[in-house]
């Protein structure tokens, strides 16, 4: 080969060459700015796969019930699916770890209740704090309980069952679920607000307490209203007040216990949906825009509320200060009931 071919054949490596290392610097710097960008990316994209949302109640139950209805039009909204995941027990414990050791990405939820606000004066100590350690997003819906007597009890209003209550201390008897719960703080509420003495029996369930109501072995019971429904419905138990500031959309006949004249007297749990602390702002922006858009549908309404919860958003600012007021209120019922902690 001649020096004239030598030196084309030079070239044309170098060129071959230069062109692989164009490329390579190109593919490289377009990695290096995508890499740049995705966080943002990922934040203004969100979601790109599907939210998981963990519910510390079993499968079944109002809670659980409620957070399908509203994840389905979510997943819709949002454009990725929402996949529910039961862990019932531990006071929730178990749940809201499986939250908080997660990524704070959006990607894993979840639905906490008023119980969560009970829990913290509830237990000796939590690994967790709600406050601290959770990003509220959006309440979902509110219920209040319902107050009922057995259809043949001798106490027709709530001014009937006060007026015995005062007049014979500690003979009134009033079932509600577990000690704790709170149905069963309600009337420890009830007891200390209207300043009369009752006895509180706790069940282990709600159609244990119903029975117990039926049999005339308690004379009042506490419950939310999807529990009482069919008893209500059939006649065999008569709701003769409700918990919550308002009357409830459901038994709009029904007075509350403020009407009742027990004055000072508000109790309305909730259901809510929380990220860990430390999600992008923006990304809560987005799931709360989105619960408020789908909340309003008429059919989410309306599935609810035959639940007996009425549907309502909130921002993620009063979502927190409901959270911190009802940790404050509980607390000091739970220390006047002189209940132990767990």
């Amino acid at each position: 080969m001649d020096a004239s071919s030598v030196w084309q054949a030079f070239m044309t490596m170098t060129r071959g060459f230069s062109r692989r290392l164009a490329a390579f610097s190109l593919i490289f710097g377009a990695a290096l700015l995508s890499w740049s960008m995705t966080p943002a990316q990922a934040q203004s994209n969100f979601p790109t796969r599907p939210i998981r949302v963990i519910v510390p109640f079993a499968a079944g139950g109002v809670a659980d019930i409620t957070m399908r209805i509203v994840a389905e039009s979510l997943g819709d909204k949002l454009g990725q699916r929402l996949i529910i995941e039961n862990m019932p027990g531990a006071g929730g414990v178990a749940a809201a770890r499986a939250v908080l050791s997660s990524t704070p990405d959006g990607y894993t939820l979840a639905l906490l209740s008023n119980g969560t606000a009970v829990s913290v004066p509830l237990f000796k100590s939590l690994p967790y704090d709600p406050v601290k350690n959770f990003a509220p997003i959006s309440s979902i819906g509110f219920f209040d309980f319902v107050v009922g007597t057995n259809v043949e009890s001798p106490y027709k209003t709530l001014a009937d069952l006060i007026k015995f209550a005062r007049e014979n201390p500690g003979k009134l008897n009033v079932g509600t679920i577990s000690v704790g719960s709170t149905q069963n703080l309600s009337a420890a509420l009830l007891k200390s607000v209207a300043g009369v003495d009752f006895q509180i029996v706790p069940y282990r369930g709600t159609p244990e307490v119903i029975v117990g109501l039926l049999r005339k072995d308690i004379d009042v019971m506490i419950d939310n209203y999807v529990g009482m429904k069919s008893a209500l419905l059939d006649q065999k138990i008569t709701a003769i007040g409700a918990t919550g500031e308002t009357r409830s959309v459901i038994l709009k006949d029904v007075p509350t216990l403020l009407e009742g004249g027990v004055n000072g007297y508000d109790v309305v749990s909730w259901n809510a949906l929380f990220a860990p602390s430390g999600t992008p702002p923006e990304v809560i922006a987005k799931l709360n825009a989105a619960l408020r858009e789908v909340l309003v549908l008429p059919d989410v309404k309306q599935k609810l509320l035959d639940l007996g919860i009425e549907a309502r958003a909130s921002s993620p600012e009063e979502l927190k200060a409901r959270l911190v007021d009802d940790i404050a209120k509980w607390t000091k019922v739970i220390d006047q009931a002189g209940i132990p902690k767990q």
